[in-house]
C-alpha cells in the first residue's frame, strides 16, 4: 500500500480497504485458479496494481466514462481502474471462463459495483465504449482491428475517447503499421521503479 500511496496520496477510505484487499484476494484465487504468474506474485502491487494506475496518469475517465478492457486476464488494468474511478463503469472482457470467475470473485468480494466482468470475444460485443484499455494481449494491428468500431466519438475524461494501451519495449513499426496517430507516454516520467523503465502507455483518439 506505501507504493500506491506514494503516488496516489488522495485515496479515499474506501479505495484504501479495497487496494489493502487485493493481496489476499488474488492469493486465495490464485491458489485454485493461476491467473498472476506465481514468480512475480510477491510484487503483485508493483507489477499489476501500479502498472496499471499508470493509464490513470494518462488519462482520468469522467463520471459516467464506459471503458472496456479487452483480454483482462485475473482483471488488470480494470479492477485497480475500476476502484480508483468509481464513478466510471468498467467492463472487463475475456474470451477464457476461468480468468473471467477470477475477476467476477474479486469484483464481488470489494463491492465493485462498477466493474462488469464478461466472458466473450470481444468482436462480438453488441455495445459501444468511451475507451478501450489492455495490457500487451496482442499485436497492435489486430488489436485495434478488434475495438476500432466499438469506441464512440466524443471526450468522456481528460482525453478525448480512444485506446489506451500498456505496452513495452520498440513500438514504432508495430503503431505505424495500424495507420493510427498515437502518443507514447513513457510509464518512468511518472513511476520512479526500475520495473517502469521500458514500460509505456501508447494513446490514439478516436477522431
Amino acid at each position: 500500500m506505501e507504493l500506491l500511496l506514494k503516488y496516489f496520496p488522495d485515496l479515499t477510505a474506501e479505495q484504501r480497504a479495497r487496494f489493502a484487499a487485493l493481496y489476499d484476494l488474488y492469493a486465495a484465487w490464485n491458489a485454485r485458479i493461476n491467473v498472476v504468474s506465481r514468480k512475480d506474485f510477491d510484487q503483485l502491487y508493483l507489477r499489476h496494481v501500479l502498472h496499471s494506475l499508470a493509464i490513470a496518469k494518462v488519462c482520468t475517465f469522467a463520471p459516467g466514462a464506459r471503458v472496456l478492457d479487452v483480454g483482462c486476464g485475473g482483471g488488470f488494468p480494470s479492477v485497480p481502474l475500476a476502484i480508483l474511478f468509481p464513478e466510471a463503469h468498467f467492463t472487463a472482457a475475456d474470451s477464457i471462463r476461468k480468468k473471467i470467475t477470477v475477476v467476477e470473485g474479486v469484483a464481488a468480494s470489494l463491492g465493485l459495483e462498477n466493474l462488469t466482468p464478461r466472458c466473450v470475444r470481444v468482436e462480438t460485443l453488441p455495445e459501444r465504449f468511451d475507451y478501450v484499455v489492455s495490457r500487451a494481449v496482442t499485436a497492435m494491428p489486430e488489436f485495434v482491428g478488434w475495438v476500432w468500431s466499438r469506441i464512440e466519438r466524443g471526450q468522456k475524461g481528460s482525453l478525448p475517447n480512444g485506446i489506451l494501451y500498456l505496452k513495452g519495449g520498440d513500438l514504432a513499426e508495430e503503431l505505424a503499421l495500424t495507420g493510427k496517430r498515437w502518443t507514447v507516454c513513457e510509464i518512468a516520467r511518472f513511476f520512479d521503479e526500475p520495473f517502469f523503465e521500458t514500460k509505456k502507455v501508447v494513446y490514439t483518439p478516436k477522431k
